[in-house]
């Protein structure tokens, strides 16, 4: 299947139920935000594989950010898919909240409290993280402006907003293990 199609060139895109929509509609900023964080998600696993961070990150993080990779794709493809669609398409549950949800925990019981803001910053992959956390907060913005021009599964919001918390605790733990300085303000 050649990957130039031409079928976009004047400004419009097909989701999955075929409908065409301009390259504008909210509906595709929301699944290319959700895109563009998986993108960094996966300079973040370059660096995890082939930066300083290779020998001193914890395990999960590497397969977590994998399986969140995997979700980013079921939730673009749940973006992409109007509710009211006549296709059958696996959508976001509240079971991978929960997986989410679970790695949170995980990080919370090992990092300090927080008493005060922090800048994003400290070692190259904790920066990178920080960088995945507004992306994703991006993300759950669009599918928050989505949601109030129609209806979209409401599982999607509280994905990303537990996602960008994950993102989020998962920069402070690699600042912690690399040694990257957090800076309080």
């Amino acid at each position: 299947m050649p990957i130039t199609t031409r079928t976009g060139d004047g400004g419009f895109s097909r989701l999955l139920t075929g409908e065409r929509v301009s390259k504008g509609d909210l509906r595709l900023e929301a699944y290319g935000t959700v895109d563009e964080l998986n993108a960094v998600l996966g300079v973040v696993l370059a660096e995890i594989d082939q930066g300083s961070a290779a020998e001193v990150h914890e395990p999960p993080l590497r397969s977590n950010i994998l399986e969140t990779q995997r979700l980013l794709f079921l939730l673009g493809s749940d973006l992409a898919t109007p509710q009211n669609a006549n296709v059958q398409i696996k959508r976001v549950s509240h079971e991978d909240i929960s997986k989410i949800e679970e790695w949170i925990t995980e990080l919370e019981q090992t990092l300090p409290e927080l008493k005060r803001f922090i800048l994003p910053s400290g070692s190259r992959l904790g920066s990178l993280l920080h960088q995945a956390r507004t992306v994703c907060r991006r993300a759950e913005r669009c599918s928050v402006r989505l949601s109030e021009k129609e209806e979209i599964n409401n599982h999607i919001q509280v994905f990303l907003n537990r996602l960008s918390d994950y993102l989020f605790l998962a920069a402070r733990q690699v600042n912690r293990e690399l040694g990257g300085r957090e800076i309080e303000i």
